[in-house]
């Protein structure tokens, strides 16, 4: 069970850091499904685990947790996941300068995972799959066609 907000509560506290929901970055959806920036600062599909690593390899404190959230139709494990990030210090700066707020955050995750490793593979992989696959569909055409 959560807890109320409480502002006493200091910033280096899980309950105070930021939630990221991978549906956020999400270029499939749309605004009203979910997604928080513009479709050409996301990505499709993102998991929780890359944006965990981008935010790990930019050097600030995050934890995983197991929530879905409440716009996200699919129950598979793929789309699950929550992270949370400290975003500022106990005294109210941010942990990184660069990033002062949640927005900038997310903009930089969003245009940060489509230049991981994984997802260049997954990027030239699709689209050796999809040529062919366009050319047999041509011919596949005028077969039908009388």
């Amino acid at each position: 069970m959560s807890l109320p907000w409480n502002p006493s509560k200091k910033h280096s506290e899980r309950e105070r850091w930021v939630c990221i929901y991978p549906i956020y970055l999400n270029s499939k959806r749309s605004l009203a499904g979910g997604r928080k920036l513009a479709k050409n600062k996301c990505v499709e599909n993102p998991t929780h685990q890359e944006i965990r690593d981008v935010l790990l390899a930019a050097g600030f404190n995050v934890g995983v947790e197991n929530k879905l959230h409440p716009k996200e139709r699919s129950k598979e494990p793929l789309f699950r996941g929550r992270i949370r990030v400290q975003l500022k210090n106990d005294d109210g700066t941010p942990v990184r300068s660069e990033y002062p707020t949640r927005d900038s955050l997310l903009e930089y995750v969003g245009t940060s995972i489509c230049k991981l490793k994984t997802r260049q593979g997954k990027q030239s992989s699709s689209e050796q799959t999809s040529q062919p696959s366009t050319s047999t569909s041509k011919k596949g055409k005028g077969k039908g066609r009388r």
